[in-house]
């Protein structure tokens, strides 16, 4: 299918292969290997030298049609899938580094990628430097000899830092580095990091491209030299594999994507507003706000601002923590998960879940207070999420 379609049209259409009963929705192949004509077949497929299905732990149809509809969406040659989104980041990192080698990734990362630099890919050797997500001068100066790889998450989880995305990509590309994106808070929907100059792009599909929280994803998006081959060879060995469930499930909530990232933005947006009126609210951080520093940044380089919003609450008698957790268990509609991308809003304290492993000096660099709330705005009514909330504010 060509690429030149709208965005909501390659959601809905991108990828598509029918088998020879001419299916009008996507199949699903759930085998684990495939049947050969003939012993010299088998043995081409084996090599590489002939195309086919082989094994479902690297090629499978319903695999190969998520991936090719989410390459078509980011305007990528390639896509491979895996089983989450901390696969896509371990498989990235596996691929394009070695012992010796050097990362440069913001600080304002989700907590378990920094685990994932810190506790095991520093026992391989590889050495990570953490800078400002929001200052691309740090990233010039972060630069080695041996540095191969810069990493971001933008908007940042939880903060929604925005980052220039076209300017850390020309310093990685003078370094010599490649640029991974990790794109879960926007999709492409609403960014395009390649089309700003990013190498790679991460996704963990588990959230916004399946948006009903019900299966695990990942993917990573790019030149099909960097992607397509190393890491389908490194899925092949190791195993961090897409099931074709899963796959069929996402290809599910590509074709809504769009109407969804569209309508769950323009709730954030109002929720945002809303909160920043509140007199127990100290701050509210959300890109679509005049008040946010990036936000004219966050104009041109976003389709909308998304659906996560964070908010500080004024510190009571007891503490920030204290009125923080007291706004959480408040709530009766919102889910308390930290999950994110769902059509239902999710409501979670960052400091004590989702970056609670890492260390406090660590949350105090990044911004993390005890007084901050994450909120993954979902598709309810916006006068009931703001009932909600006003119930533990008040």
């Amino acid at each position: 299918m060509s690429r030149d379609y709208e965005l909501s049209t390659l959601g809905v259409r991108a990828g598509t292969a029918r088998s020879q009963f001419q299916e009008h929705s996507e199949a699903l192949f759930l085998t684990s290997s495939f049947v050969f004509e003939n012993a010299s077949q088998a043995a081409t497929r084996f090599a590489g030298s002939e195309e086919g299905m082989v094994y479902t732990r690297y090629t499978n149809p319903t695999v190969g049609m998520f991936q090719e509809r989410l390459a078509a969406l980011e305007g990528a040659q390639s896509c491979v899938a895996t089983a989450s989104g901390m696969a896509a980041i371990l498989a990235t990192a596996m691929v394009h580094l070695k012992k010796g080698d050097h990362v440069v990734c913001s600080n304002a990362v989700f907590g378990a990628t920094i685990q994932l630099f810190n506790n095991i890919l520093a026992r391989f050797g590889i050495e990570t430097t953490y800078v400002s997500p929001t200052r691309p001068e740090e990233w010039q100066r972060a630069v080695r000899a041996n540095t191969r790889l810069f990493f971001l998450e933008t908007p940042s989880n939880p903060l929604t830092e925005v980052s220039d995305i076209a300017a850390i990509a020309a310093i990685a590309k003078k370094a010599g580095a490649l640029l991974a994106v990790d794109n879960v808070f926007c999709t492409p929907v609403l960014q395009r990091p390649l089309e700003l100059g990013a190498d790679l792009v991460i996704h963990s599909a588990t959230k916004y491209i399946d948006g009903q929280g019900r299966v695990m994803g990942g993917a990573v998006a790019g030149a099909k030299s960097l992607v397509g081959e190393p890491i389908t060879a490194f899925l092949r060995t190791a195993g961090p594999a897409l099931s074709p469930f899963n796959a069929w499930v996402l290809l599910k909530g590509l074709e809504t994507l769009e109407l969804r990232m569209k309508a769950q933005s323009a709730a954030a947006l109002e929720l945002a507003r809303w909160l920043e009126e509140h007199k127990a609210v100290a701050r509210v951080h959300y890109p679509g706000l005049e008040s946010h520093p990036q936000h004219a940044l966050a104009k041109r380089q976003q389709r909308a601002a998304g659906a996560v919003l964070s908010f500080e609450v004024k510190g009571g008698p007891q503490g920030a923590k204290a009125a923080a957790w007291r706004v959480i268990d408040s709530t009766r509609l919102m889910s308390i998960t930290a999950n994110l991308g769902d059509v239902k809003t999710t409501i979670i304290h960052p400091a004590t879940t989702t970056h609670g492993r890492i260390s406090p000096e660590a949350r105090q660099v990044a911004g993390i207070s005890d007084g901050l709330i994450r909120v993954a705005v979902g598709l309810e009514a916006l006068s009931d999420l703001q009932a909600d909330l006003e119930r533990g504010l008040s």
